[in-house]
């Protein structure tokens, strides 16, 4: 199976109300992912690790379309969480961040589904990425 990094593209293509599962542990960098996702046009629910987001995804799971998440997270990681909830998701893409080298932050087989963001990151690229993305949905 193969990891796909996303390329940044310069066609706008948006996709208004999509909604976006936003899992990380840091506050400032959720919160300011959050308001750039919002503004891009997107609805997004955050949690700060894998049992909130669990949460979230029972109330929200057949409306989210991407679920973002740091890889290197305090309890649970990234990978495990998006894997768990593919059990009841199977096509659920996922953009997997992290400030760790690709080979560092990914310890399991990577899917067709999974994308990979280096932090840091600016806002047009995590735009671009998160676009693009949901383009191929």
């Amino acid at each position: 199976m193969e990891f796909t990094r996303p390329v940044p593209t310069t066609t706008e293509v948006k996709r208004p109300g999509a909604m976006i599962l936003l899992v990380e542990d840091e506050r400032f960098v959720r919160e300011v992912m959050c308001q750039v996702l919002r503004a891009a046009g997107y609805r997004v629910v955050m949690s700060e690790n894998a049992v909130q987001a669990r949460r979230a995804f029972r109330l929200h799971g057949g409306a989210i379309q991407l679920l973002i998440t740091d890889v290197i997270m305090p309890g649970e990681n990234g990978r495990k969480l998006a894997s768990s909830l593919r059990t009841r998701k199977r096509q659920l893409r996922t953009l997997f961040i992290s400030g760790y080298p690709e080979s560092e932050a990914d310890e399991d087989r990577r899917g067709t589904c999974d994308f990979y963001l280096p932090k840091p990151f600016s806002a047009q690229s995590l735009s671009e990425n998160v676009d693009r993305i949901l383009r191929q949905t």
